[in-house]
This record gives structure tokens, sequence and C-alpha cells, in this order.
């Protein structure tokens, strides 16, 4: 088996019961034999692990057996006939910036949203849809030139997105996607990573539609917020809970993995962990002991905090040393997307800004305003699509009041709230290349000696916010900003080749 060679032990034994598993219900990894799927036969295991296990790689190397074998992945943007044989996978996250984490390292992932609602494609350019996808002849189509069908053929090729493919040909989602539309049948095989974050309710809408589920998430994390700090993979019985121990070896000198491994140790105090900290400082650049919030990283990459009060007066800082006016936003500031304010009559509306990104947690730079009052132009960090132009209520809000201050806001649409500091919970599932870590407000939950599963809930905290930086560590210990080294910026915002528009404006 090929997979000796890259995985680690434990891996490999995951992978071979994992292997056992997908046999049960008609696929053979090792043959390459695929039998219709049967409607009795449904299967779920969890891969359990914390940083650095190799949960992703072995995902990864699932994902690979599992199209060498001939299993079609369904990528949400669009899907072909339906056949009653074919064998089909999708790769889930709960976000999109955990959804883009994956693709960047090659795996065709998408929101597990996008996989509960599909598009609905005009029926001239789903003409367009099976050419790309191996389906149909190539199809003439009055409004588009044979240049601009070459261009979304060669798109297609590289990265295998429908709408992506067809933006590249010139055309706007508002050309080609009619409506969105509940998933009326299901699936077949669905990995899901950061399953740590999901809630009961989207546990029992993947149940609904795949029959066989693996799920892949780090038990040491949070729990979701009204879950009583249980996880929904803690329910399954002990032979579907696969373990993952051993850090895998390109993570074994990593001194961030490091300190969140020094957690699990139940002696550990939080003055003992500064000190470990310290050290690690001394010796490493990836780890820095930080006297002040250095403010030009909050644009990108926001503060992590425990207390809303904290969470508040970052913000607030942060958009005053950028001189930032009551009244309206600067181009560049971070939003988070903090749901859909929309009637019950407005669903379309809804799910076609959900489907864009625009869902509960979604990070967000501001672009500027839109061609209509309350309008507002959006980059959607690890969104395939991330350009988007939606109605929008900002809230700013402001330390000691309890209503927050809205400098503008359309009726009705998406909601946002500030993005410069999040709160710990909010930050699960999302990673950046440097991550500030607001170290009075864990020392104040470990004063208040506050435990959660059975731990020291400074601990967790500590362990979920320490996980969330991939190349670099801030500890910061004293409540003071930096002085900013420039004005807000948005040329760093790569988009696609040819970015989709969600064009809103007019019927909102």
């Amino acid at each position: 088996m090929t997979n000796a060679l890259t995985l680690s032990h434990d891996q490999a034994e995951a992978f071979d019961q994992i292997t056992e598993l997908l046999r049960g219900v008609g696929v053979d990894l090792d043959e390459g034999i695929l039998t219709p799927p049967s409607e009795s036969k449904r299967a779920i295991a969890a891969v359990m692990g914390k940083a650095g296990s190799g949960k992703t790689l072995l995902l990864a190397e699932l994902v690979k057996a599992l199209e060498e074998a001939g299993v079609d992945i369904v990528s949400g943007d669009y899907e072909g006939k339906p056949r009653k044989d074919r064998r089909t996978l999708a790769i889930l996250a709960p976000t999109n910036k955990a959804a883009s984490v994956l693709r960047m390292r090659g795996v065709p992932a998408t929101t597990i949203h996008r996989i509960i609602y599909t598009p609905v494609y005009d029926p001239e350019y789903e003409k367009i849809a099976e050419w790309l996808a191996g389906e149909g002849e190539r199809p003439e189509i009055e409004e588009l030139t044979d240049e601009s069908l070459d261009r979304a053929f060669a798109f297609y090729q590289l990265h295998k997105s429908v709408p992506g493919a067809l933006a590249a040909a010139g055309l706007r989602g508002s050309d080609f996607i009619t409506g969105w539309k509940r998933r009326d049948e299901p699936l077949d095989i669905g990995l899901v990573d950061e399953a740590s974050m999901l809630d009961e309710r989207q546990y029992e809408d993947l149940r609904e539609i795949f029959p066989t589920l693996l799920l892949f998430g780090d038990p040491a994390q949070l729990a979701p917020v009204n879950q009583s700090g249980a996880m929904v993979f803690d329910g399954l019985p002990e032979p579907a809970k696969l373990q993952l121990s051993r850090v895998h070896r390109q993570d074994a000198d990593n001194p961030i993995l490091d300190l969140a491994h020094a957690l699990a140790d139940p002696a550990l105090e939080f003055h003992d962990f500064e000190r470990m900290i310290e050290e690690k400082a001394r010796v490493d650049d990836r780890v820095i002991m930080g006297q002040r919030v250095e403010v030009d990283i909050m644009a990108r990459s926001p503060v992590l905090v425990w207390r809303n009060a904290t969470r508040i007066r970052l913000i607030n800082a942060f958009r005053r040393v950028y001189e930032a006016p009551e009244d309206m936003l600067l181009e560049g500031e971070p939003l988070i997307c903090d749901g859909i304010e929309l009637p019950a009559k407005h669903r379309k509306k809804r799910l076609d800004l959900e489907a864009r990104g625009l869902i509960k947690g979604a990070q967000v730079i501001y672009l500027g305003p839109g061609r209509k009052p309350g309008f507002s132009r959006l980059h959607v960090i690890g969104a395939e699509d991330p350009r988007v132009s939606a109605a929008s209520i900002v809230k700013i809000e402001m330390p000691d009041e309890e209503e927050p201050f809205i400098p503008y806001a359309a009726r009705m649409g998406a909601t946002f709230l500030h993005g410069a500091a999040v709160t710990i919970h909010k930050a699960q599932g999302s990673q950046w290349e440097d991550v500030q870590v607001f170290a009075p407000d864990l020392y104040v939950a470990a004063k208040m000696g506050r435990v959660e599963a059975g731990q020291p809930l400074w601990k967790r905290l500590a362990y979920v916010a320490i996980t969330r930086a991939q190349e670099r560590l801030y500890w910061i210990v004293r409540n003071r900003l930096s002085r900013p080294s420039g004005p807000l910026q948005t040329d760093d915002l790569v988009s696609t080749p040819a970015p989709l528009k969600l064009e809103q404006e007019e019927s909102v």
C-alpha cells in the first residue's frame, strides 16, 4: 500500500480501518472496485487527534485514494446528471476559511452550507457546465465567442470550478445562477474537517445527506456554544472513534505546537505556562512575548480574546489609531458576518448571500460603498469567489453602551460586527499566519478557576488560540496598542482571475 510510505503508524492504522469501513459500503480502495450505493448501508466514524497529529494529511490521502478508485467529487457549485450507480464524495468544512485552508493543500473542499443548498442554473448556461464536466458536447452560445469558451475550459482544467470558469468567460453570477434550493437528493460519502465545530443541527443535516460520514476533529478544542462542552463525535461508539496521538514528523520541531501540547499537563499553572512561552521566545522567533498589540496585524488577523468587553475595547482602539470617522468605514477595515437579516419572503436572497460565503462567522474586508445607499463592496476571506456586493448592516459596538453604533445600514441584508478582534470561540476553524493572543484575558479565566469538560477553561482557550497560528505566535501581555506603519490597504487581497459579483443591489 503506497500510503505506508507517507503515513505514520497511527495514521496508517486509521487509514486501514477507514478502508475496511468503506469496503462495507461498497467502495473497495484496494481493488478499485465500486458497487452501486445501497440505502441500507450506512457508516460513520470519527478521526480524532490534537493539532499536528496529521488529521489533514490523512484526509488528503483518503481523498486521493477515493478519486483513484473512481469516486466522483461533488464540489457544491454544480452537479451533473444523476446516475444511480455512481459513487460520490464531498469534502466539507464549517467555515469558508477552514475550507480554503484545505483547498490551499490541494483538497477540493467546500462549506457545509454549499452542500446543503445547491445552485439552480439557467438552462442555456447549464449546457456549458455539462460540457465542462464531461457530460455533453461543446455548446454554441450566441452571447459567447469561441475564445470565451476556451477561457472557461482552460480555467476549469486548473480549478474544477464551474462558476469560476463561467466568470472567466465573462459572465456574472446572476447570468447563470437563477436561485438556490435545499438539496432534495442525498449524496454518498462525506468527509468533514474541523468537526469539533459542528452543532447538533448541522450534524443531523449531514446525517440526512450522507449515508457514510467521516468526521475529523480535535477533542481538545472548545465545544460549540450551548452544547454543554460536548462535541458531536463524543456520542459515537468507541470502535467508531479512531485516535491519532503521534505528532507528525514535519510538525515535531514546531514551538507553537510544543506549547499547545504542554497544556495537557494537569500540573501546569498559568504562570508556569507563561514562563515556557518566555523561554521559547528567547530561542525561536516564531514565538514572541509581546508587550503591546501590533495594530498592523489586526487588519487581517484579529486579536484573539476571551471576554466581549476586551474585544470591544480593542476594536475601538483599532479604529482610533487609524483615525476612522464615526459615521463611516475605511476601505480595508475587517468585518465579521453576524448573520442575514431578511424576512421569510426573501428566502432566495438569503440563500444567495449565504451561498456566496456570507455565512455567520465569515471574515470579510470592506472595499467601499456600493452603488446604492446601504450597500457594500466586500471581499469574503477564504471564499472561492470572494468579491461580493450586498446590502449591509454594520454594527460598531461601543464600550459601556448596550446598543451598537450603526454608521450606515440598508433596511435588510447581511449584518456585520467589526473584525479587528474576535473571541477565541469564534476563531475556531480559522488559521492565520500570525496570531496575537491577548493573555490578560486568559489570566482572568485562570483566576476564576472555571472548568469545561473536565479541564481548566484557560487551558482550552489557550490551546485553541495558540493552534490558530500557522507561522508566528504573539503572546500579548499588556493592554497597549502600537501605532500603524501606514494607512489601511486592500492591495493584498487576491481574487480569482475573473471574480464573480453578487449583483443584489437592484433587487434587495
